[in-house]
């Protein structure tokens, strides 16, 4: 994990202005979120190891993220590799393993490649823009 030190730590918008920004640049929310935290992320690469963009962020004080209209915080990003097996996870500890037919990763916190560090800080610089300075940024595919 590699923290980028951004201007947008501690801005607090609303978790829906949030999602129409940076949906469209190809963020989703983590599927690990809680009442009292979620994180975006951004897949940059995924070949070998998954790299990604992570903006992680807390409602506001006295709301939870399962509220309507909730406030967010965003904290410091970062940058996050996982390394996957390959091939079927033999050791898979899913009560439904019907619906989650994915390995487990073989490291959750691989070591980032430090080729993607700049790609990385480029992309939370992005992120800076359209969200301090309202700049469009057309839709990845």
């Amino acid at each position: 994990m590699i923290e980028i030190k951004s201007v947008l730590e501690d801005q607090t918008y609303k978790l829906m202005d949030l999602e129409n920004k940076l949906k469209p640049l190809g963020y989703v929310i983590g599927g690990g979120w809680e009442y009292d935290h979620g994180h975006f992320d951004y897949e940059m690469e995924s070949d070998g190891s998954y790299l990604f963009v992570r903006v992680p962020f807390r409602p506001v004080e006295g709301e939870e993220l399962d509220m309507k209209g909730v406030n967010v915080t965003i904290e410091r990003p970062f940058l996050l590799a996982h390394k996957y097996e390959d091939g079927l996870d033999e050791d898979v500890h899913d009560p439904n393993p019907l619906l989650n037919q994915f390995s487990e990763p073989e490291d959750p916190d691989a070591e980032f490649p430090q080729e993607w560090v700049n790609t990385g800080k480029e992309y939370v610089r992005e992120l800076e823009e359209v969200l301090i300075n309202g700049v469009h940024i057309s839709p990845r595919n």
